[in-house]
């Protein structure tokens, strides 16, 4: 199992560094891939933005979005931006999208979040028109930069739910997920349920991404993982962020390693690690981690 590592985008005191000094230590790392996620109303960074400057400054690992929330965008400008991504990266994007989990950010961007789940089957299949050089009007040029011939990113898809799988596996290349405490069954849950649907729609096996919060290798490991996890998930309120923050157990070597053991044994084929502070001796932590698998 391949493992990445999100940038801690979302972490407290993300600076003018942060970027660049992660994305750099991530691709010197034992690591397979850097990614970012989207949120509009919180402190992170724009996740575009982020991550193009993570791929300028790396030359090994996939660029991944975990996830690009289709729904509150036009495709047109959402396909320019992957071709941007893509010529940066140099084939190295990997696209995971979804419908998000924040009505906030929806509101924020003026964009409606009746129906959205049929939004985002009928967008990406407009994206990927658009990506294979389709205009994005009668009569219009196609939007630029094109991708490279022959080479189109891998589009996963941020589906937990059966239903929600049933329709990404008429799509997807694969599943990127979850979850907050890294509890076996709930890997273990999600996988299974992500064979059933694409075994049903006739595609075989799909790739199979997860990932967790983690902290390690700064002081009071468990505290900031906490202390993170409860200021991410505040939009769902503070008792249920509370709740869960307290279940967190990602904040020591042996949490660390029991999340990506299971995530194996679960046939997942990758995990993503997602930093709870900027502190780079999280990230060398986890590389001394992973190196020793």
């Amino acid at each position: 199992m391949e493992i990445g590592v999100a940038l801690p985008q979302m972490a407290r005191d993300y600076g003018p560094r942060t970027t660049v000094d992660w994305a750099r230590g991530i691709d010197d790392g034992p690591f397979s891939s850097v990614s970012a996620g989207e949120r509009v109303t919180f402190s992170n960074p724009e996740m575009v933005a982020t991550l193009a400057a993570a791929a300028a400054v790396t030359s090994r690992v996939r660029i991944m979005t975990n996830v690009w929330v289709l729904p509150a965008h036009p495709m047109a400008m959402v396909a320019q931006q992957v071709g941007t991504l893509d010529q940066l990266a140099d084939g190295r994007l990997v696209l995971g999208v979804g419908i998000g989990g924040r009505d906030g950010d929806y509101e924020a961007l003026g964009s409606p979040t009746h129906g959205r789940h049929q939004r985002l089957d009928e967008q990406v299949r407009e994206l990927t028109r658009l990506l294979d050089g389709g205009s994005p009007y009668p009569g219009g040029d196609p939007v630029g930069p094109a991708l490279a011939p022959g080479r189109r990113p891998e589009i996963l898809a941020a589906a937990l739910g059966p239903k929600a799988l049933a329709r990404a596996a008429r799509w997807a290349d694969g599943v990127t997920g979850f979850s907050v405490t890294g509890a076996r069954q709930e890997l273990v849950d999600v996988s299974e349920r992500a064979e059933a649907a694409w075994s049903a729609a006739g595609r075989g096996t799909p790739r199979k991404v997860t990932g967790c919060f983690y902290a390690l290798g700064v002081p009071e490991p468990e505290e900031v993982l906490r202390d993170f996890t409860e200021r991410y998930l505040g939009f769902l309120g503070p008792e249920l962020a509370r709740a869960l923050a307290g279940l967190v157990t990602a904040h020591s070597p042996d949490g660390v390693r029991r999340v990506l053991d299971d995530a194996e044994a679960a046939g997942y084929d990758e995990l993503v690690l997602v930093p709870a502070t900027v502190d780079l001796r999280c990230l060398d932590a986890a590389a001394e981690l992973v190196a020793a698998r």
